[in-house]
């Protein structure tokens, strides 16, 4: 920017306008711009009426609002002078009116001014042009009055002192016309007469503004204008529009169409560029390039069918000749669909959770097919994965619904995974797939089941109360609150007590737990019926039979019942006995069952331990040798009696024998006490026999049930045999009395198939009948296992047989095997 001249500085001052107005506390000052550092702006002490001791005192100050400093004042005389060179273009541009605002702070008390400074303009800048050459092309066909666009020059002063006018060379074909636009001065160029190019090929002018300043100030720039050759033919296409089909799947680069114009002028006037016309849309320059050489366009982007199926190309070609003639031709490209696009799935409505009672036909998804191919490449058909309760279903084109065609079950099959496949009718056919989630929801509909039809608990006798015993189990299909399953005892009553007396059941967890302590000699089994109950609503719930069975232990001594019931025992023996005499017999019992009451007898003392012998079986104290006049006559022996339970359990017996020489006396002894012994085994063995006749009535009657229940397999010994233990219940019979034990063994179904005669003590050994039933109901096979017993004892059970043939008469059809345990 210019210095403004030496001659103007004292006009400025001499014009310095320092005119003010205080008015609420505001001053105004106005000056040139461009004034020297110190330049004096006015005596703002005065108009403030301020004293220069104040000024010091009371901390007067100037603060601008701009970053710089353009203006101070001088606390010694109270004058605002110029801190700065002020530049009016550079802080406000081309505005009409520039002012700085500046505020003077007093201290003690505070005060505040505003100060207002003018910044006037002063003709400081000259016209300028961007380009100080301009150059033109004009036809030489151009017509006079035709008007040519000039670059207008810029002037950095405003107001009077920018562009005013311009000025052109005076010349015979062209003037200058000065239009305003806006704050802008804009010249045209303006053909008065034909021009000629063969006559005159250029024309240089000069372009002179000036601006309104005092001084005035101009800027120049020169025209150079070149008159260009005619071109009297433009290109011309063979037609001015063309269809193409092209397949959307073409790569880039296929040839598209070769499009051909020609041009009757020669040299560049005639030859022809290619170019797509700017009336084109913008899809087009994307999608192909044409050869501005060759006219030849091709495919340059992805072509789709589906976005676009035709392209309306406007194809231009114009000569090289300035300025260039043009040609339109139009090319449309109609795109052909290929199945490039696989069918798209839509799921509506999804059912995710369905419950397993949802009748046939309930709505499980609605599913929308598209395909963005056209023709048979968009239509669809639509599968469902096999081997699922479900179908799907068209109401219309394009449109599925997904339902249930059977009857569901969550126990079988909780979840579905249904995969709807949709292909369409393209070559090559495209698919797509989805893969819908159903859940199927519980409902109870599954009673509890137990894991057995029936269950078997072994509990020793002498239990402890309130101990575990055993434990059902259930399941329950279902899940949930309807798979949650409690645990009841059903109330029955058993000999007279309900079975909840006898055991209570865990709810929980189906263990169950004795009441009190059972005995075997008392209760050898019971049956109680367990049940098991979901939680569902409603709910529901199964019965089980559980067999308990009491396991017999070795509780029970010994008792010995002969000779007498006190434990000290006097008897007599001649001395002329032979070796084997039968001196006495011990008999015992044992109130406990199997090797519990199995009775072993032994000597633990004697006087003359080899003068006597006890048989471990039976219990007959015999003589081993003849006797000596040195044996004295008294001998006492100690018997102990022992059971084969664990640990073993014993009494024992102390007899004094005493050697006589009478054995009148002594054999009428020994008759009184045989014959007591054979009245006690007499009433023993009716007992045995009623017992043993009304269970053989039961087990006919069983038989027959079972004949009438199971089917026959013919009449030949391997035909199919119906066996008690498949239809029947136990039944365990036991009588015990002096040295007798008769006991029904069940198999493991609790069916009696073994009739167990035991005489306990004297007897030498146990009789045991297995009755097998057959395909006869009236017909049974009893197989005796009969030892060894001794005479005495034989006579007494032929006399007990002989008494119970009146009991047995109507019982013609049992084998003799019966009778014959006591005969033989």
């Amino acid at each position: 920017m210019k210095q403004p001249s030496n001659r103007l500085l004292p006009i400025s001052t001499i014009f310095l306008l320092c005119v003010w107005n205080l008015v609420s506390g505001q001053i105004r000052y106005s000056i040139p711009e461009e004034l020297q550092h110190g330049a004096f702006v006015g005596k703002i002490r005065e108009d403030l009426n301020l004293t220069v001791e104040e000024l010091s005192r009371r901390k007067f100050r100037i603060v601008s609002a701009s970053s710089m400093q353009y203006l101070d004042v001088n606390r010694k005389s109270g004058i605002l002078f110029v801190n700065k060179r002020i530049d009016r273009e550079h802080i406000c541009g081309q505005s009409a009116t520039c002012l700085l605002s500046l505020e003077a702070v007093l201290e003690n008390p505070v005060e505040q001014y505003q100060v207002e400074v003018e910044i006037v303009d002063i003709n400081d800048n000259s016209p300028s042009f961007s380009n100080s050459e301009i150059r033109l092309e004009i036809a030489e066909s151009a017509m006079p009055g035709g008007r040519f666009l000039l670059e207008y020059a810029h002037d950095l002063d405003g107001g009077n002192n920018s562009v005013r006018t311009y000025q052109l060379t005076p010349n015979e074909y062209f003037t200058l016309d000065v239009q305003s636009r806006g704050r802008h001065k804009v010249p045209e160029l303006v053909l008065e007469n034909f021009l000629d190019r063969e006559k005159q090929a250029n024309h240089r002018l000069l372009l002179t503004a000036f601006d309104g300043g005092s001084p005035e100030r101009t800027g120049i720039a020169h025209i150079a204008i070149i008159i260009l050759d005619t071109n009297d033919n433009a290109p011309v296409f063979r037609q001015s529009f063309y269809t193409v089909s092209l397949m959307e799947n073409a790569p880039t680069g296929s040839l598209v169409i070769k499009l051909n114009a020609t041009d009757l002028d020669e040299g560049p006037n005639g030859e022809v560029v290619y170019s797509f016309s700017s009336y084109n849309e913008e899809s087009v320059s994307n999608m192909f390039t044409i050869d501005s050489m060759s006219g030849e366009i091709r495919v340059k982007g992805i072509l789709d069918f589906e976005d676009t199926n035709n392209y309306e190309i406007d194809v231009e070609a114009k000569d090289r000749s300035l300025p260039p003639l043009f040609a339109h031709c139009n090319v449309r490209v109609e795109i052909k669909d290929v199945n490039d696009n696989p069918p798209d799935l839509l799921l509506n409505s999804i059912s995710r959770t369905i419950s397993e009672d949802a009748p046939v036909g309930t709505l499980v998804a609605l599913i929308s097919v598209t395909d963005r191919d056209s023709n048979k490449n968009g239509h669809t058909d639509c599968l469902i994965s096999p081997n699922v309760p479900f179908d799907l279903k068209s109401p219309f084109r394009n449109s599925y619904r997904l339902i249930t065609n059977k009857v569901l079950d969550r126990e079988s099959i909780p979840q579905y995974k249904i995969t709807v496949t949709c292909t369409d009718r393209g070559s090559p056919s495209l698919s797509t797939n989805k893969t819908i989630v159903v859940q199927i929801s519980d409902i109870n509909d599954n009673a509890p089941r137990f894991t057995q039809s029936s269950y078997k608990i072994y509990v020793t006798e002498n239990n402890v109360p309130g101990s575990s015993i055993g434990s059902v189990t259930a399941f329950d299909p279902d899940i949930a609150q309807n798979s949650q399953i409690t645990y009841i005892i059903v109330e029955k009553r058993f000999q007279q007590f309900p079975a909840s007396s006898y055991v209570y059941i865990n709810p929980n967890n189906g263990t169950i737990f004795s009441k009190h302590s059972f005995d075997y000699e008392q209760l050898k089994s019971f049956q109680i019926h367990v049940q098991a109950q979901d939680a569902g609503l409603p709910s529901l719930s199964s019965n089980v039979a559980v067999n308990v069975i009491v396991l017999d232990q070795n509780d029970n001594r010994p008792i010995i019942i002969s000779p007498g019931s006190e434990t000290r025992t006097n008897s007599s023996v001649p001395r002329s006995a032979d070796p084997g005499y039968l001196v006495t017999k011990i008999i015992a019992s044992d109130a406990d069952s199997g090797q519990n009451g199995r009775l072993f007898y032994l000597i633990i003392q004697s006087s003359d331990p080899g003068l006597f012998i006890i048989s471990r079986n039976s219990g007959e104290v015999r003589s081993v040798r003849r006797f000596k006049d040195s044996d004295a006559e008294t001998q006492r022996l100690i018997i102990q009696v022992k059971d084969n339970g664990y640990p073993p359990l014993s009494a024992t017996a102390t007899i004094t024998l005493t050697i006589v020489e009478e054995s009148i006396n002594i054999q009428t002894d020994v008759s009184e006490s045989s014959k007591g012994f054979r009245d006690s085994e007499r009433l023993t063995f009716y007992i045995i026999i009623s017992l043993g006749a009304t269970s053989f009535v039961l087990l006919i009657v069983i038989i027959v049930l079972v004949v009438a229940v199971c089917p026959m397999g013919g009449s030949s010994a391997h035909g199919r045999v119906c066996s008690l233990s498949d239809c029947c219940c136990s039944r365990e019979l036991e009588y015990q009395s002096s040295g007798v034990n008769l006991q029904n063994v069940p198999d493991s179904n609790l069916i009696p198939n073994i009739l167990e005669f035991r005489r306990n003590g004297s007897f030498s050994e146990n009789y045991r009948y297995k009755i097998r039933s057959t395909p006869e109901p009236a017909e049974m096979i009893f197989t005796k296992f009969s030892p060894q017993i001794p005479r005495t004892i034989e006579r007494n059970a032929m006399d007990a047989s002989q008494q119970s043939g009146k009991l047995t008469n109507n019982w013609s059809d049992i084998p003799n095997e019966v009778s014959s345990f006591f005969t033989s």
